[in-house]
């Protein structure tokens, strides 16, 4: 266990595998404490905001834990300016690199790549829509940015084996599944076996094995109650396979982990 410095409330953590570390951010910075507690360093984000809009910023740690990605939602804060996206030395807190990400975003979700490091980042901008990018840093520690072309997915996992990753239309009409890293659609899927005019692909779901995915469907009865249903998919041909039993009252109660469980 880790105990955050005094005053600070946590909006996010992460531990680095050897459990040595933790990076954790607050509403306005992002703290590293090592396992006996002891401050290792810490960055304030500038400058310090006492807005409250709801929104959160995000970390993550990189694959080989050298790195830490920390997604600051400026615009919301009313820091001036969109959001940004900063890079930081595990070790030391030194800036990497920092993106503008011209989004006005309440929060993001990171994914880490499992085997080649790059890092998603989806940024929600509530009724805006959502963007999603992606960035690594090379062997030459010169960093690389992509902004993918959509303002209207929402990305919802990456495959276990990273060869490919799920995204909702922001709208909830489809769930499409892309290629890595390019981000080219291998195929698309709306409310099959259900009224289209009624049904909707829900925010959630995700693969269940690198071969397999779950799709959620939800819409309402005549009586005005909300129901969802989970579907496994073939990723390999994009064929829709059986129902699934979820004892989960929230759509969003269920995650996938990719190996099975």
């Amino acid at each position: 266990m880790f105990q955050p410095l005094a005053g600070d409330e946590v909006v996010q953590s992460v531990v680095r595998p050897d459990l040595e570390r933790v990076v954790y951010i607050t509403l306005n910075g992002v703290v590293c404490l090592a396992r006996s507690g002891d401050l290792v360093w810490a960055s304030a984000f500038e400058s310090h905001s006492e807005i409250l809009r709801g929104h959160r910023p995000g970390c993550a740690l990189s694959l080989d834990g050298r790195t830490v990605w920390v997604y600051r939602p400026d615009a919301m804060a009313g820091r001036g300016g969109g959001d940004q996206w900063f890079v930081y030395d595990a070790d030391s807190g030194a800036v990497v690199a920092r993106r503008e990400l011209e989004t006005v975003g309440h929060g993001a979700i990171h994914h880490v790549h499992p085997w080649f490091g790059s890092i998603y980042l989806d940024v929600g901008e509530g009724e805006d829509g959502s963007v999603i990018f992606r960035g690594a840093v090379g062997a030459d520690g010169e960093p690389e940015f992509v902004t993918y072309p959509w303002s209207d997915r929402c990305m919802i996992d990456l495959a276990p084996g990273g060869e490919q990753f799920m995204t909702v239309d922001h709208g909830q009409v489809d769930v499409a599944f892309h290629r890595h890293p390019g981000g080219d659609v291998l195929f698309t899927l709306e409310a099959f076996g259900h009224d289209p005019e009624g049904t909707f692909v829900e925010w959630s779901g995700g693969y269940l094995t690198p071969d397999t995915a779950v799709v959620t469907l939800g819409s309402e009865t005549e009586d005005g109650e909300e129901w969802f249903r989970h579907y496994l998919i073939d990723v390999r041909t994009g064929t829709v396979g059986s129902e699934i039993a979820v004892e989960a009252a929230n759509p969003y109660d269920l995650e996938p982990l990719g190996d099975g469980s």
